[in-house]
């Protein structure tokens, strides 16, 4: 059965977030909304829409030398840094411009970075951007493989968010659980309360994407 998305707007009117509600499951817990990000990730004018909404939520003091791009964002980053290089952000870099790179995951879920990719990460400021942040867990991933790297994490943002902070960053996002999708919940797969209605899974999904039952 195919996903029914509603589109919800922000309080400007502009960038919809597309969702659907239901029994949908993905690698960390089970959530009861399906938020579909694909054409903000993929279509250059939402992606414009949603950097220039995230580069407004930053102060012209943040450093920002790359941008690490998760969950598949590596448009929206770009137009990010084409934003705040216009803006006249500060950054380190010997060119004065930013990277926009996305890390490599290994077996074990670990972020990573070649030999090549490194250099754009040691001894940088990182933004992290990604597409949502529900458990933190990518995020948390995120900020200890740049500071392993020897990198300065700068800060936190993405789409749509249910936490406020993560690993003491203030989270910026275009939409919060809180102002936007009151009612979104996840939770661990064993202590679902769909599950204990023996209320079926609708799909599995993760950040390509959905696949229905």
């Amino acid at each position: 059965m195919a996903i029914q998305l509603v589109a919800i707007k922000n309080q400007s009117g502009g960038l919809p977030l597309r969702v659907a509600k239901g029994h949908f499951a993905t690698s960390h817990s089970h959530i009861n909304y399906y938020i579909d990000l694909t054409m903000t990730k993929h279509r250059l004018s939402e992606a414009r829409q949603a950097a220039r909404i995230l580069c407004g939520e930053f102060s012209a003091s943040t450093i920002v030398d790359t941008i690490l791009c998760l969950d598949g964002t590596e448009v929206i980053g770009a137009c990010m840094a084409s934003e705040l290089t216009r803006a006249g952000f500060t950054n380190m870099n010997a060119h004065r411009t930013i990277y926009v790179t996305t890390p490599e995951h290994t077996s074990g879920s670990q972020l990573i970075f070649r030999e090549n990719i490194a250099p754009m990460i040691v001894g940088k400021h990182v933004l992290i951007l990604a597409a949502s942040v529900t458990t933190g867990y990518t995020v948390q991933a995120a900020v200890e493989a740049i500071r392993y790297y020897m990198g300065i994490p700068e800060g936190v943002c993405c789409i749509f968010s249910c936490v406020d902070e993560c690993e003491g960053f203030s989270i910026k996002s275009v939409y919060t659980k809180e102002k936007n999708l009151s009612d979104y919940e996840s939770c661990p797969s064993h202590d679902c309360p769909l599950c204990k209605a023996n209320i079926r899974l609708d799909a599995m999904v993760n950040s390509f994407g959905v696949s229905s039952f």
